[in-house]
């Protein structure tokens, strides 16, 4: 049977260190970061494993590359732009992907060769805060806060037993008949009368989440009122 022309046209691209990398996303979104390996990579992109070595000296490149193009799908805030909607804006898009690629969320900040789009990302959202009014300390003290919110997000969001509104009911309802009312009262209140509800989407508490921690950062500008305490 003839392979897909896509399949045919792959085979034909030259290996370059680009096709390197981005082979390794998908082998990472497919099986983890702890199944990216050279075979496994070498493997995915139909090539003998020295080969790679060609465009890649070692793993930890190829782990600098890789989250490099994760920070590159992430959309980059506009220093003119109302700080806020941009704030929000980068959250969103980086929840999203990292929802693409759930296993960067420990990798984002680990590398200590960060490449171009890393550092373009860091500079864009620095340069937003600062040209909103932020201090360079409160700055950094938004930068921190803004990324343990959504990466811890999007930690717990990749760890849930259902993916999505629609296998909520599928996997509570069996979790609520082993939990008893008069034990754990408070419990089968929030899922009855909130997570049981037709609709219901885990998701929709990042932007409730996001919403309060902005409102108290734009209280931490000096004119809207007194910092807040270092």
């Amino acid at each position: 049977m003839p392979k897909p022309v896509s399949d045919r046209s792959q085979e034909r691209a030259p290996l370059s260190r680009e096709r390197v990398l981005r082979g390794a996303v998908v082998v990472a979104d497919a099986g983890g970061i702890g199944s990216l390996t050279i075979r496994s990579l070498a493997q995915e992109l139909g090539v003998k494993p020295m080969s790679v070595y060609h465009h890649i000296a070692n793993k930890d490149e190829i782990l600098d590359g890789i989250v490099d193009l994760v920070f590159s799908e992430i959309e980059l805030p506009s220093a003119g732009g109302d700080w806020r909607s941009e704030m929000r804006r980068r959250a969103i898009s980086a929840r999203r992907v990292l929802r693409r690629h759930p296993w960067a969320i420990g990798l984002m900040e680990s590398r200590t060769t960060p490449g171009p789009a890393t550092l373009r990302h860091h500079d864009a959202t620095v340069g937003t805060l600062r040209g909103a009014g932020f201090s360079v300390e409160m700055t950094a003290h938004a930068y921190a806060l803004l990324d343990s919110y959504v990466y811890g997000f999007a930690l717990q969001e990749a760890a849930l037993p259902f993916k999505g509104p629609e296998t909520v009911a599928d996997t509570a309802e069996p979790m609520m008949r082993h939990i008893s009312a008069d034990e754990y009262p408070h419990l089968v209140e929030m899922a009855t009368e909130h997570i049981l509800q037709p609709g219901y989407d885990f998701g929709n508490e990042f932007e409730i989440g996001l919403t309060v921690i902005l409102d108290a950062l734009t209280r931490s500008i000096p004119d809207n009122g007194s910092e807040l305490p270092s």
